[in-house]
């Protein structure tokens, strides 16, 4: 039987993201990191780094104090 694929996108305000990093260390599938840019504050924000893994699972936006991260499936 072949495993189906979740279709998840998540939604990232970058420029109201503080860097604090929380989503990436608490993402199960190790599919989020801190961007190497800055947003307009001057701060790495939040990049899916690999859209494949994600399933869409929300831990990342319970984590965010900051409300940044919506998902949807």
């Amino acid at each position: 039987m072949e495993k189906l694929k979740t279709l998840a996108h998540l939604n990232i305000n970058k420029d109201r993201c503080k860097g604090c990093g929380y989503c990436v260390q608490f993402c199960p599938k190790g599919a989020l990191k801190m961007s190497e840019d800055l947003n307009s504050r001057g701060i790495h924000y939040l990049i899916v780094s690999d859209p494949d893994k994600c399933t869409g699972c929300g831990i990342c936006a319970i984590m965010c104090p900051d409300v940044c991260i919506e998902v949807y499936k």
